[in-house]
């Protein structure tokens, strides 16, 4: 008998109705449900088929539960849906314990053959994204790539052998612009106030400081945002990340910034404007931390409110993503978690 309707199907006799079995998609196995005549899913996923598997294996459900490190009446319930699930029963029980029915055993059989083909499928991916990619361009903001470039550069060469690494370095404006025209794989940057075309996957945060010269000793360990307008601010022009969040702090505490000069060159540039006395900065710690240590530049915490940004990687939403770009991904944030964990990036704070 032929249907023309595909989720209709004529009373099926219980034999042929194992064969739903076979219909094993992603996970899910396709059952028609014989009294009704229509057609419904049963789900099940990979711990589902394997808790299954073991107990057949075992022939007993608290073996089975040892070995998979459970209790047994979890892996009694779990066995109890399938059989509700599938309206059959897949085991007979006894006080030796349990025997495959013929469901089960048909059952059995896929299932095997389901969960060997996601560990082939795992095995190939794994030896697959081990190689890494050919070719990864990642690109930093000077503070970062001072902090990280190194230890992300030695892990990246170790664990990626073949793959042919660019380090970038460039404001945080051109690398937006570079991740969408996809001239950089991967940055990692100070999270811009309108993220837009990114993905932003969070490092650590940290505080912005105000950077001085050696000789502004009235500045204090601290510096509430309303007295930004009293002292003389190096800054970059507007369409800069560090304008913007000064202008920002500035209209929010009612007070008109100092801009005695802009620089839209590196921080080390900056740096040495502040050094010689031209005006102050907004600055990280880390930014600054060996010309602090040795006392040419001195730092302010920002208060009233204290003001942090967060450091992410990022990727572009407009562009596919680079084969085998997780593993790289996945490295930087290693190598930047132990550099804070350490106490090597000074003031900064990890997110979960």
């Amino acid at each position: 008998m032929v249907c023309s309707d595909p989720c209709i199907v004529p009373a099926l006799s219980p034999a042929p109705q194992l064969r739903y079995m076979r219909e094993l998609i992603g996970g899910t196995i396709t059952r028609f449900s014989r009294p009704a005549r229509v057609c419904t899913w049963l789900t099940m996923n990979s711990d589902d088929l394997e808790c299954f598997i073991r107990v057949a294996n075992c022939g007993s459900i608290s073996r089975a539960a040892m070995e998979l490190g459970t209790d047994q009446s979890t892996v009694s319930r779990q066995m109890a849906r399938l059989e509700a699930a599938s309206e059959t029963r897949l085991f007979h029980r006894s006080g030796r314990g349990v025997v495959l029915t013929d469901a089960g055993l048909a059952l059995f059989e896929q299932a095997r053959k389901v969960m060997a083909a996601l560990e082939e499928a795992k095995q190939a991916i794994h030896s697959f994204s081990e190689q890494g990619p050919a070719r990864v361009v990642i690109a930093a903001q000077p503070t970062i790539a001072r902090m990280a470039y190194g230890a992300v550069g030695k892990a990246l060469k170790k664990k990626f052998p073949k793959t042919r690494l660019r380090f970038v370095e460039g404001l945080g404006m051109h690398m937006v612009e570079w991740l969408a025209t996809g001239e950089v794989d991967i940055a990692i940057l100070y999270v811009p106030m309108h993220t837009g075309g990114l993905k932003v996957d969070p490092l650590l945060r940290e505080p912005i400081r105000l950077v001085v010269p050696a000789g502004y000793s009235h500045i204090g360990a601290e510096f509430n945002v309303r007295q930004l307008g009293q002292v003389p601010l190096i800054l970059p022009s507007t369409p800069h990340g560090l304008r913007l969040l000064a202008e920002s702090l500035a209209q929010k505490a009612g007070v008109s910034l100092d801009i005695a000069m802009e620089c839209d060159a590196s921080t080390n540039v900056t740096r040495r404007l502040v050094e010689e006395g031209c005006g102050c900065t907004l600055l990280p710690l880390a930014s600054v931390m060996d010309e602090v240590a040795k006392g040419s530049l001195r730092t302010a915490r920002l208060t009233g409110p204290e003001v942090m940004r967060e450091v992410a990687i990022a990727t572009a939403r407009n562009r596919p993503p680079v084969t085998q770009l997780w593993g790289v991904m996945q490295t930087i944030r290693q190598e930047v978690t132990q550099i804070v964990a350490e106490g090597n990036w000074p003031d900064a704070q990890l997110l979960e």
